[in-house]
């Protein structure tokens, strides 16, 4: 490391230094201190006693200060921080590899499958991990399990031995030692220490998870709840999705199709602004799937975001400043099926109702489903999973437009065999030109696409007729000032109406 590298880390170091004095919450996530005298690591925003700077060490991950010896603290518990939306941001092979240890790929399919996703070898994977984030993927895979652990100890009465497995762990010696390590404590003394001091209840479900598993999925604030909830109920597909309640009370709930067998998901609609997080809960067939359930509800609801630099880019725009301080936290809306969110996309403008129809004839209901009795008692108006790409490629598409059919089905045939990627650590540029170059689908829906389903949050369709009426020549004026947070500058432009009235149907 040269001498101006050095000066740059201790820079950057003093920086979250102030961060952490001043309990910024705004960079939880982003990274962790751990401090040397206690053997503790913790959030920026602890409330705890700010340490003395010389004390204080500094890692870009949680696995990465528990690789290093220290445990996580039990009063701001660090593992329960929103991700870093750098994450979301980089499309080289780190991101990538983040995103899909995040989806729960090494616990399904080893270091191996996660390389092999990536088009690396696995040697490749562990050193450029290593060398960016001083932890490889089975560290940050283990880190993500120990957390799992903990929300099931914490939140309901399945057995130590139940959850072991559930998490990911090879064997209940393994998750032992893991907790130990992680938390300093015994999977006995963390269930008895279940969070309450926050006026968070906490509620527990009975043995085997029939009640579901209540989340509090962490956000970084603002959050504008509103826009999103609304955005998601004017796309709802019967059968697939549902909005119940009045605004600033809503619940949205979906079915998910998982690797252990459907789920469903119920989220909560907070009046005002939301406190830094949103309440879930899961209903899962395979209490495996619960990384894999929270990590696709989490893009849908894109949680990770950093509304702050988000706002203060878009807010310098003299176009989109009056927007942005309206709504002041809006999301870009990710898919909790990208597989889903791309046919639906490729089927515009058939609206709800046309997908309806589509489910109805072409999608698994629940009740036939192996294993389907802990799902299917809370359904409720959800009665399938959306049909799988390979349930449509074959199929005749009636109820579509005619001009839809073909577009959808050779969309269908491509993520049916594997031609075009949609995996949260997919090529986002190969996806896109694959995308475009399908009959029917072309470069704008392609873009939304990107947008959507890959959850780029610098994607402006330029040629979307909303920058047509907002500019007023034709041209996306202004939107490469929006770099990197072009998503998010569509999504106010669409939110605003932007001049015409947004049809129901409109992906």
């Amino acid at each position: 490391m040269t001498t101006e590298d050095r000066a740059a880390d201790d820079h950057a170091d003093d920086s979250r230094y102030e961060a952490v004095a001043s309990r910024d919450a705004r960079f939880d996530g982003v990274f962790f201190f751990a401090v040397a005298t206690t053997g503790i690591y913790c959030r920026p925003s602890c409330p705890a006693t700010t340490p003395k700077r010389r004390n204080v060490n500094f890692y870009r991950t949680a696995a990465a200060a528990q690789g290093a010896g220290y445990r996580a603290c039990r009063r701001c518990r660090p593992d329960a921080v929103p991700g870093s939306a750098e994450w979301n941001a980089r499309a080289d092979v780190v991101g990538r590899a983040v995103r899909l240890i995040g989806d729960g790929v090494v616990d399904r399919e080893g270091v191996t499958g996660l390389a092999a996703r990536l088009g690396y070898s696995a040697r490749q994977v562990q050193r450029q991990l290593n060398a960016e984030l001083a932890a490889g993927p089975l560290a940050l895979a283990r880190a993500q399990r120990g957390h799992t652990a903990r929300v099931l100890l914490q939140t309901t009465s399945l057995q130590a031995a139940e959850i072991a497995f559930a998490a990911g762990f090879a064997s209940v010696r393994q998750f032992n030692d893991t907790i130990r390590a992680i938390y300093a404590a015994t999977p006995g003394e963390l269930r008895s220490a279940r969070p309450g001091r926050t006026g968070h209840t906490v509620r527990t479900a009975p043995s085997g998870g029939r009640a579901g598993i209540p989340l509090r999925l962490a956000h970084r604030t603002p959050y504008a709840t509103a826009p999103v909830f609304d955005f998601l109920a004017a796309r709802a597909i019967p059968g697939v999705e549902e909005i119940t309640g009045t605004t600033g009370h809503r619940i949205y709930r979906r079915t998910l199709r998982l690797p252990g067998g459907p789920g469903i998901a119920e989220v909560d609609e907070l009046p005002g602004p939301a406190g830094g997080w949103l309440e879930c809960r899961l209903h899962l067939s395979s209490l495996r799937d619960l990384t894999a359930a929270t990590q696709r509800i989490r893009r849908l609801f894109d949680l990770d975001a950093d509304p702050r630099a988000v706002d203060e880019r878009l807010g310098a725009d003299p176009v989109l400043a009056p927007l942005v301080a309206a709504r002041p936290g809006l999301r870009a809306p990710g898919a909790a099926d990208p597989h889903e969110t791309a046919l639906r996309i490729a089927a515009y403008p058939a609206g709800p109702a046309a997908a309806a129809a589509l489910v109805r004839k072409y999608g698994p209901p629940l009740t036939e489903l192996t294993e389907p009795a802990e799902p299917t008692e809370p359904g409720g108006g959800l009665t399938h999973l959306f049909p799988d790409p390979a349930d449509l490629a074959e199929a005749a598409l009636d109820e579509l437009p005619p001009d839809r059919r073909e577009p959808l089905r050779a969309l269908a045939t491509a993520l049916a065999c594997g031609d075009v990627l949609l995996d949260p650590g997919a090529d986002r540029d190969t996806a896109e030109r694959l995308l475009a170059a399908i009959p029917g689908i072309g470069p704008g829906r392609a873009a939304r696409i990107r947008m959507r389903a890959l959850g780029d949050p610098d994607v402006f369709p330029g040629a979307d007729e909303i920058a047509v009426r907002r500019n007023g020549d034709g041209d996306a004026v202004g939107s490469e000032a929006w770099r990197p947070w072009r998503s998010y500058a569509f999504h106010q432009l669409r939110a605003a109406g932007a001049d015409r009235p947004l049809t129901t149907a409109e992906e």
